[in-house]
């Protein structure tokens, strides 16, 4: 599997605090199955230890850690980037904070508030930049989950839908975000699963198999496409393979990294 939204580098955002932690994380999310673990801090005003000229220098103490006790795991460089941070980053600032710093494709935090212009603004800056955005977890985004046609636009105008595995597995699919995730991943508008994880212990865990496992029972052999065959074209910047199809429901849509 690949996770392409994980905090794992330590003490420079709300993820690890510690190079143990860190490896903590990381040996979890390989015991669950996941063979390339992306870091993706926030790169947002709030967290100014995180910058990202040192994004790989830093993956790369990681991993080094992780090869000298043979954890099979790759840690590949990324960012949640702000929508804020996005409207001011130059273009080079973009590139090293998009996924394996190949300037393609870029995860653009979904804020927690209402969306605003502003967001909208951002999500068009980086289209016209050449950079395909990866929505993170909108499905917990009030004004998704009031207006579900307001994020069915975006990705018709090219954006990816990451979910969170956490979504997923919320009892019931009472809360709002498990609601919307599911009604996304039955319609064919979720591209990417990954954990978001920020800790080994019980608060954010690296649990994506379940998510995946969780996402099949809703879309067959949707959540597997998304840990593989789609996570892998994303890190590689390349047009999406086909999805299996949503029983019931037109085929999926798919994103491009320039729009029409």
């Amino acid at each position: 599997m690949i996770d392409l939204h994980a905090h794992v580098l330590p003490g420079i955002d709300d993820g690890p605090a510690t190079t143990e932690e860190s490896v903590d994380l990381a040996r979890a999310a390989a015991g669950d199955g996941t063979r390339t673990l992306v870091a993706t801090p926030h790169l947002r005003h709030d967290y100014p230890n995180v910058r990202v000229e040192e994004l790989a220098d830093r993956c790369a103490e990681v991993r080094g850690q992780l090869r000298a006790e043979e954890t099979p795991i790759e840690i590949v460089p990324g960012g949640e980037i702000d929508f804020e941070w996005a409207q001011n980053a130059t273009a080079e600032e973009l590139r090293l904070a998009s996924y394996g710093q190949g300037g393609t494709d870029v995860l653009l935090e979904t804020p927690y508030a209402p969306v605003t212009p502003a967001f909208d603004g951002a999500l068009f800056r980086l289209a016209s930049m050449g950079f395909r955005v990866l929505l993170a977890h909108p499905e917990r985004n009030p004004t998704f989950q009031q207006d579900r046609g307001r994020l069915e636009a975006l990705v018709r105008r090219g954006a990816l839908v990451q979910l969170t595995a956490g979504s997923l597995l919320e009892t019931g699919r009472r809360r709002p975000s498990a609601r919307l995730a599911a009604r996304l991943l039955e319609r064919g508008l979720a591209h990417a699963l990954a954990s978001d994880a920020h800790t080994a212990a019980s608060w954010r865990r690296p649990d994506l198999s379940r998510g995946v496992a969780a996402a099949d029972r809703i879309a067959p052999g949707i959540g597997t496409w998304m840990v593989t065959d789609s996570a892998a074209a994303i890190l590689a910047g390349e047009p999406l393979p086909r999805a299996p199809s949503p029983r019931g429901t037109r085929p999926p849509l798919f994103g491009r990294r320039t729009p029409d």
